[in-house]
């Protein structure tokens, strides 16, 4: 209430619009004997109607009950919401007792995956996205705890194998822990370092008066020169260019005659003699008489009678062209015609 957002260690998840909406978090020492007032403020989605709430947190010290041992578990099949409940961490915090044996034994804060740079995991298989909870204790870490520094365990972590860790069988069946990334700290050696940090203030925008909008008699404003600068310069551009390449391509073509002026005159006999000799050659191909080819040449008569050979038996064929000129084909063959009894003579 009276801020832009929520505190800095508060947090809030609603996984959907008809799901129950999660604050969580844990506030530090410079937090104690400050009263959180969290302003609610909700809305029916059919009417419309709403509804306001204050939710006060009072934040106390926790000085009588120091826990300098800390450690911090990151389970991956588990979701903040759901480690949330009461249930679930009473059977977490439960299994941890069976593996520490601490007089006293508390969460110390719960964060999910996503706040530690964490992706969002597919949508198959049911899979979670992962939670990080620490938990803390008055006692030494137990020897169990111990197992996951020793060599043979870190070369597996960094092989991305997983350690071998005589208890994690008593979490196995409900949480799913990651021991390559559990942290142990202890507060008792840790080196406090003190750092010259800006006051943060309050958070509250100081008040500067009423806002002041700008007077209904605002002066109009003439486009004209702007319409110019927009479209009538780029079209005096465009005509200028449009000029240049029309009396290019327009007004500087040689032509025909100019072009046979300047080429010398045997040249211009020449090109003229090889044209002409073109044409000739075309004309006398669409004029020449093309004879029958002798694959089409009928074998027998129609009255049975075999016709002679073309070549006579005592005809050297060894002295015989490979191709035959038109000429001589005509002599040889003569092209069989129909008579008017049905009978075919050659």
């Amino acid at each position: 209430m009276g801020y832009p957002d929520r505190p800095g260690w508060l947090r809030y998840i609603q996984r959907t619009s008809h799901s129950d909406g999660v604050l969580y978090g844990s506030p530090t020492a410079e937090h104690v004997g400050k009263a959180t007032i969290i302003e609610i403020i909700a809305y029916n989605r059919r009417t419309f109607e709403t509804a306001r709430h204050n939710l006060v947190i009072n934040i106390m010290s926790t000085e009588e009950y120091p826990l300098p041992y800390q450690a911090e578990f990151y389970i991956k099949n588990m979701n903040v919401e759901e480690m949330l409940a009461s249930e679930v961490l009473g059977d977490f915090l439960g299994a941890v007792k069976n593996v520490w044996q601490p007089e006293r034994l508390n969460a110390v804060n719960i964060t999910s995956a996503l706040d530690r740079g964490g992706r969002v995991p597919l949508p198959i298989n049911n899979l979670k996205e992962g939670v990080y909870v620490m938990v803390g204790a008055d006692v030494q870490f137990s020897s169990c705890l111990r197992e996951v520094e020793n060599p043979h365990n870190q070369l597996r972590c960094s092989q991305e194998m997983e350690p071998v860790i005589s208890c994690d069988k008593k979490f196995r069946a409900q949480f799913d822990i990651d021991w390559c990334k559990i942290n142990l700290v202890d507060i008792n050696k840790m080196i406090m370092i003190h750092s010259n940090r800006p006051d943060p203030g309050t958070g509250v925008l100081p008040d500067i008066g009423g806002y002041n909008p700008p007077p209904e008699s605002l002066k109009s404003r003439d486009f004209f020169a702007d319409f110019l600068i927009t479209l009538a310069v780029p079209s005096a551009v465009a005509m200028v260019l449009f000029s240049v390449l029309g009396y290019s391509m327009c007004c500087r073509r040689e032509g025909v005659d100019k072009r046979n002026m300047q080429t010398p005159d045997i040249q211009l006999v020449h090109h003229s003699s090889i044209q002409k000799s073109t044409k000739e050659l075309r004309s006398m191909s669409k004029n020449r008489e093309i004879s029958w080819p002798l694959s089409t040449l009928p074998v027998f008569s129609q009255s049975g009678e075999v016709v002679p050979p073309i070549h006579p038996d005592n005809y050297e064929t060894t002295s015989m062209p490979l191709m035959q000129t038109q000429t001589n084909l005509q002599n040889q063959i003569q092209i069989p015609q129909q008579q008017p009894s049905g009978k075919w003579h050659s």
